[in-house]
């Protein structure tokens, strides 16, 4: 009798499995957060038949929810430096302890934990970037972004696909960022997220563009200063003034602070769609158009521009997407765009239109050694 569907895609990771024995689980890379996961880090999804890899695709959550539990169960922190076993661990989770090695064990298979003498596991260096407050913050990104709260959104995406709407609003009968006002807590794991996730692209974006010969930078929406601190490290002569709403200005302090550039930051707390810090030689805007729709955009870029001098200039830090059917992280993130806040990532002409409707002229697009572009923008 013919084989499975699922009997094929399980022999076909056997198989793929059998010719990376050799490798070391240690020397796993950490995922690519910007690519579909696969159940194996080492899988060449182009090479796999079509319908394992629609299949793979369509199974991705069950990794996802693996791993999110790990980072939940706070997994990684107790097994830092000593192996232990499933027996040891679990009155330390508050788990059945025969079902936590079945656990435990698919996550060696992924490659975040290897098993060693006596049933006893230990991290790789995968799986020991999911520790608290380990570089690239893996744990916190993981709890905000396979959190409840936010993947209702895509439970919702049919919704979404109908109305134009987002899924969000319809799970929770309000905007995300009126969510996020009114759970703190929520709110500071996502803007740590923020961090981990758009990790690369701060360094990038200050070293893509000259910032040296301004006085003033604005980040609008900067959330906690990550970006701004970027920027004021490599170049020494700006000062900036950071804005965003109170709730997400109260940890900028402390990043401030220890990037060392507190000194040359002022924090202002206000809402960009009533208005926005004047005397800024360049006013910078780091995913903030994406999360709006086109009237709201509108609204935040006339903002801008009434605060902006004449010889001002507006920095939109987005990942612009490129035409026809070039993979790209942006389009995937467009998606989220769709379900969640209910905007939406852009083309170059896609930008330029959007521009010019708040009376910008677009001059150029930067790329960086990011995910991100610079699109730059003048009053016109």
């Amino acid at each position: 009798m013919q084989q499975s569907t699922i009997e094929n895609v399980q022999q076909d990771r056997v198989n793929r499995d059998g010719m990376a024995a050799s490798s070391e689980h240690d020397g796993a890379a950490a995922p690519d957060l910007n690519r579909i996961p696969a159940p194996k880090a080492d899988a060449a999804p182009q090479d796999l038949p079509p319908h394992v890899k629609l299949i793979e695709m369509g199974t991705a959550y069950w990794v996802s929810k693996v791993v999110y539990t790990a980072a939940k169960l706070n997994l990684a922190d107790h097994l830092d430096g000593t192996p232990k076993s499933a027996a040891e661990l679990a009155p330390l989770l508050g788990t059945h302890a025969p079902s936590l090695h079945r656990y435990m064990r698919t996550l060696a298979g992924l490659g975040l934990l290897t098993e060693g003498e006596a049933q006893r596991f230990s991290l790789t260096s995968l799986g020991a970037a999911l520790k608290t407050g380990a570089p690239g913050s893996a744990r916190s990104s993981i709890l905000a972004l396979g959190s409840p709260w936010l993947a209702s959104a895509f439970d919702n995406i049919e919704h979404s696909l109908e109305t134009g709407q987002a899924g969000f609003e319809k799970a929770w009968g309000m905007p995300v960022f009126d969510y996020l006002a009114r759970h703190p807590e929520d709110a500071s794991l996502f803007s740590e997220t923020m961090v981990g996730f758009h990790g690369q692209e701060p360094p990038a974006v200050a070293e893509a563009y000259d910032f040296s010969g301004l006085r003033t930078v604005v980040d609008v929406g900067g959330a906690t200063g990550n970006l701004l601190a970027a920027i004021l490290t490599r170049h020494t002569g700006p000062h900036g003034i950071l804005f965003d709403r109170p709730y997400v200005v109260a940890d900028a302090p402390a990043l401030l602070q220890k990037r060392g550039v507190a000194d040359r930051v002022s924090i202002r707390s206000g809402d960009f769609f009533k208005n926005v810090p004047g005397g800024g030689d360049a006013y910078v805007l780091s995913h903030i158009i994406h999360d709006w729709n086109e009237d709201q955009c509108i609204t935040i870029l006339e903002n801008c521009r009434k605060a902006m001098g004449p010889n001002s200039h507006l920095l939109l830090v987005e990942m612009v997407l490129p035409p026809g059917d070039e993979p790209h992280p942006g389009k995937m993130l467009d998606m989220v765009m769709l379900v969640v806040p209910g905007g939406q990532e852009r083309t170059e002409a896609e930008y330029r239109e959007l521009l010019g409707k708040a009376g910008f002229r677009l001059t150029r697009v930067i790329p960086t050694a990011s995910a991100v572009s610079i699109v730059e923008a003048i009053p016109v």
